[in-house]
């Protein structure tokens, strides 16, 4: 049985998927991402722009994050780089703030925008490395599934708090519910729907608490001198062994575009649904909350999946189902479904959009938490930040690519569903690699 202390080290890395998981829900997805579109007046232009932004912060993630994950496994001082990552988070969630209908300065709120994501993907890299040192090799597959299922609570949680008491519709000035936004926000200037920058920070900095209490970083706390110079050398000589670890190889390629790909539906649901089928800000709300609920729901039960069968065929399965959506989504608009011309006033396609949002809810939670079940298997011991690094390059070597590719299709085609296409290549190409991959490791016979 595992002691209290123990247990408690646990929740405590729990809480930081509960804690950050509002800037994927709100800000990425389905508060945030249709409000631009709505200031912006264009969903082909809102898209675009919305790529070449997230794009861009990938970018900067793709360079950095294997350096800064071998600093930790040198320096072993991730808790204050998660500390200044966090700093990041809340200092980007909150500007969000000034992004007012009348007075919006598009290239700013994307570089804060930009600035609490890398703050929250560099934050996920120290995190995730910690993973290994909360249970043994049988264990960790359901310890992932369930601090990623906790995390989809902790964003739905926050999501139903924003739609109910929030996020007005931009026709009645009023929530979900029917109510005033609370705190006397103005309506007309949108104030309740833009509230969702400081309740995303908000939210973070309350529910960061019991993981700075609770979580003790395991490795010591010393800094070496010449730490830079070490992380560098210790990053080139990974990647060069990397054609000798055929298995890390291919997992890395592999998760690299499968990941990137989820990301594109993440980052252009909201945008893709408010212009593709004219839903507003509390209509993709509603949306999320199916997704999250079914992310939730999965996440768990895909925990003990991987516990069962182990992560490889579980990712297999996910890819399948995404890609399925991704094919899907292209066919589906406010005119017609798969080729077939719907009544002007039809909510059919706004139900199988509803239905293609539980299946990205419920495969992409399976497969994130998999992935870093699967990384844990596949990386050196003793190096777990430095592979969490290049995990966190993997996932954000082509995360600036997809947002990009979807961005410049959307422009070249002038259309949303046109723009979307990049992503079914990436989930293919990602599932092939795959299937190289041993289930655990180079190491294995």
């Amino acid at each position: 049985m595992k002691s209290a202390s123990h247990r408690k080290r646990i929740w405590g890395w729990f809480f930081f998927d509960w804690a950050s998981q509002p800037y994927n829900t709100l800000l990425i997805t389905f508060i945030f991402a249709p409000y631009v579109k709505e200031l912006i007046g264009d969903g082909a232009a809102a898209q675009t722009a919305w790529g070449f932004g997230i794009g861009a912060a990938g970018l900067i993630v793709a360079l950095l994050a294997p350096v800064l994950g071998a600093m930790a496994d040198h320096s072993g001082n991730r808790m204050e780089w998660i500390k200044l990552f966090s700093a990041m988070y809340v200092i980007g969630a909150f500007g969000l703030w000034w992004a007012a209908p009348h007075d919006f300065n598009l290239t700013l709120i994307l570089i804060l925008f930009a600035l609490g994501m890398i703050g929250m993907e560099f934050a996920t890299i120290f995190t995730n490395s910690m993973l290994p040192d909360l249970g043994d090799k049988q264990e960790i597959g359901r310890i992932s599934g369930n601090g990623w299922a906790f995390g989809y609570v902790g964003g739905l949680s926050a999501l139903i708090i924003m739609l109910l008491f929030f996020a007005e519709s931009g026709d009645t000035g009023r929530t979900l519910i029917g109510l005033d936004p609370l705190f006397g926000l103005d309506p007309v200037k949108r104030e309740g729907t833009r509230f969702v920058g400081p309740l995303t920070g908000f939210w973070y900095l309350l529910f960061m608490a019991p993981f700075f209490l609770w979580v003790r970083d395991p490795q010591p706390r010393t800094v070496e001198k010449g730490v830079v110079g070490e992380a560098l050398r210790s990053v080139a000589a990974t990647i060069l062994r990397l054609p000798r670890t055929p298995s890390l190889f291919a997992f890395l390629g592999s998760s690299m575009l499968y990941r990137d790909a989820l990301n594109g539906m993440y980052f252009f649901g909201g945008i893709y649904a408010a212009g593709v089928l004219d839903w507003n800000v509390v209509d993709t709300g509603t949306f999320g909350i199916i997704a999250i609920i079914a992310g939730a729901i999965f996440a768990w039960l895909g925990g003990r999946a991987d516990q069962r069968f182990g992560p490889k065929p579980v990712i297999m399965v996910c890819i399948i189902v995404l890609g399925f959506v991704a094919v899907s989504i292209v066919y589906v608009s406010r005119e017609s479904v798969y080729g077939v011309a719907v009544p002007a006033r039809s909510t059919l396609p706004d139900m199988i959009f509803y239905a293609f949002g539980a299946l990205i809810g419920a495969a992409g939670g399976v497969i994130q938490s998999a992935s870093r079940t699967m990384m844990v298997r596949q990386a050196r011991p003793g190096h777990m930040a430095e592979g969490f690094g290049l995990y966190g390059l993997a996932g954000k070597a082509t995360s600036f690519v997809a947002p990009i590719a979807v961005g410049l299709a959307t422009a070249a085609s002038g259309s949303q569903q046109i723009g979307v296409t990049p992503l079914i290549g990436l989930f293919t190409v990602g599932f092939v690699l795959l299937l190289f991959v041993k289930p655990n490791g180079d190491a294995a016979p």
